[in-house]
């Protein structure tokens, strides 16, 4: 059952439990939870965002995962953290402060953790959590804690500039390596 307007209003810098796991090929790392996604307790849940597809089409799961499913991922390599962990309606309602801090946080997480791989949903949030305004999507020279850095397209539905084929292509680049 989807959360009504006042469970949404309830939700309101709540936070999320990370996703995580040991051995992880790829964490990924949305910008912060929605209001939507606080409400279920469940991350990229708000209908419409299209991590969930992207990430079946991409190959890195066998079929498609419902965001209350997202305990799974870690059988599959997979995590999911936030640089900025409060929910709120939009992401335009963080700081950059807020968004300096959650990277610091986030690079600390990443030390502990040691995924192979550390993929941003959101180019304009990295840009600002990591002093790297001239970032744009894909692979980044910079590692995080020895991690490789990727920064994919915001799968939110109000990104209207990227098609879910064009996110899902983008997270099939982070497929490890075939031995």
């Amino acid at each position: 059952m989807a959360p009504t307007k006042a469970d949404l209003e309830a939700a309101r810098n709540a936070t999320i439990e990370d996703v995580l796991g040991p051995g992880l090929d790829v964490l990924f790392c949305g910008i912060n939870p929605s209001l939507y996604s606080a409400a279920t307790g469940h991350h990229f849940a708000r209908p419409g965002n299209r991590f969930w597809p992207a990430l079946h089409l991409s190959g890195l799961v066998p079929h498609r995962l419902a965001p209350s499913e997202q305990h799974l991922l870690p059988a599959y390599g997979l995590g999911i953290t936030n640089i900025v962990a409060r929910a709120t309606a939009r992401a335009d309602e963080l700081a950059p402060e807020e968004l300096r801090v959650g990277g610091e946080r986030l690079a600390r997480l990443v030390a502990e953790v040691r995924p192979r791989v550390l993929a941003i949903a959101g180019v304009s949030a990295y840009r600002v959590a990591f002093a790297r305004p001239a970032a744009r999507i894909g692979p980044q020279e910079d590692a995080i804690g020895g991690t490789a850095l990727w920064v994919l397209p915001n799968p939110s539905g109000l990104n209207a500039h990227w098609r879910l084929e064009d996110i899902a292509a983008e997270m099939a680049r982070l497929r490890p390596p075939r031995s």
